[in-house]
């Protein structure tokens, strides 16, 4: 795959560039050497041709980040795997609108996804990246988008921006290193955490996108965690801050369109596992919010340490999965293998917490066979391993 480069994307947006993109299009999906021999019996140069099909591949994939708009935008893969699901841009853009932000200051814009979002909403948008080649495609991304007029974008350090023009920050600190991948200790992000941090005392209203394992301390006193999913995977973090907070911690599930809000430091009530379990979304066991997901089924845990709620009777709710408990047993290898054979069970889902098992391990040592399915979950009941026979989840 072709470094692309800022003089790359600009040969990409001439008409001989969107001739090639077109007809990168049309073999897209295709075996590789025959999609770039088809490109360069079409007349397009090598450089051309590779760069083109890599952008037909890379909107293929960004169709189900940003839908069908992806068709006519640019990416890079690192830019499209960091890149705001456009559903969650959506809401965060509606959000900001509605606390009457006019103007916004948006630090690490990536490929411009949320200034998208934003722009969409009637806010005018000044991005910013320091990546040469992401800022410049953030800039093709809105005039392609016919948003140009409502977004300005900089290549600069974030770092010296005046956010203070603005009425609201939104800030994405990169938490990639080249050739380390994923980092985790804010300390390390780009731009540094002491700057990030220090946003909501220069720009009261602002909104910092985090990885979803955010340590909850770091919350600015009086900020709001939310955690959202998508479909059930959990996708970021976001601390609201200054007059944007609403909530202590929220955690949203995009899909259902359901929202679970509280104080995040509640405990559930303990008690015996029931004939149901629920297996909550991560967005609320990672917002804190058990507790409150628990009290809205009426039900409890098993153990206080382990985010599985239990209840007697069977509630329907979008915040967890729900399964039926057919079996209760102290955790042995021998005696499940004994009794998975004796119900005929092939096919096993395991899910598990507070358990070191490895499942694809497990389902080796228990030589699974029969015309069955059933469930697993390992877990732990007042502090014991236990193992439950469930049904399939709800």
């Amino acid at each position: 795959m072709p470094h692309v480069t800022p003089e790359l994307l600009r040969l990409l947006r001439t008409p001989e560039g969107m001739k090639a993109l077109a007809a990168a299009a049309e073999v897209a999906g295709g075996e590789p050497l025959a999609a770039a021999s088809a490109l360069r019996a079409g007349g397009f140069g090598a450089e051309l041709a590779a760069a083109a099909l890599t952008q037909a591949s890379l909107r293929e994939r960004a169709a189900m980040k940003f839908g069908q708009v992806a068709a006519g935008m640019f990416f890079t893969r690192a830019g499209l795997e960091q890149a705001t699901r456009a559903v969650v841009a959506d809401r965060r853009a509606a959000r900001l609108a509605a606390a009457g932000v006019r103007t916004l200051a948006d630090l690490g814009c990536g490929l411009g996804a949320d200034a998208l979002a934003a722009a969409r909403h009637g806010i005018a948008v000044h991005a910013v990246d320091a990546d040469p080649t992401t800022a410049a495609m953030a800039a093709a991304n809105a005039e392609a988008a016919g948003l140009a007029d409502r977004i300005t974008v900089e290549c600069a350090d974030a770092t010296t921006v005046p956010v203070e023009r603005y009425d609201a920050v939104f800030a994405d600190p990169a938490r990639r290193q080249a050739g380390r991948g994923r980092v985790f200790d804010p300390k390390a992000y780009s731009p540094p955490w002491d700057f990030i941090a220090a946003l909501p005392r220069r720009v009261p209203r602002t909104v910092l996108k985090l990885a979803p394992g955010i340590d909850h301390g770091l919350l600015p006193p009086g900020a709001e965690g939310e955690w959202v999913s998508v479909g059930g995977d959990l996708v970021e973090a976001a601390f609201w801050c200054g007059p944007l907070a609403e909530v202590p911690r929220r955690a949203v599930l995009l899909g259902p369109n359901s929202v679970l809000t509280g104080a995040g430091n509640k405990s559930a009530g303990v008690g015996p596992v029931g004939a149901w379990i629920y297996d909550p979304d991560p967005a609320v066991v990672r917002s804190h919010l058990v507790a409150e997901f628990a009290e809205s089924v009426g039900g409890r845990l098993a153990d206080p340490q382990i985010a599985y709620v239990y209840t007697d009777d069977p509630v329907d709710t979008p915040f967890a999965r729900r399964l039926g408990v057919t079996e209760v047993l102290p955790f042995s290898l021998k005696r499940l293998r004994a009794l998975l054979r004796e119900r005929g069970v092939g096919v096993l889902e395991i899910r598990k917490r507070g358990s070191a098992l490895v499942p694809d391990q497990l389902r080796k040592d228990l030589r699974l066979s029969g015309p069955n399915t059933a469930g697993l979950v390992l877990t732990r009941v007042e502090g014991a391993p236990v193992a439950l026979l469930t049904t399939s989840a709800m």
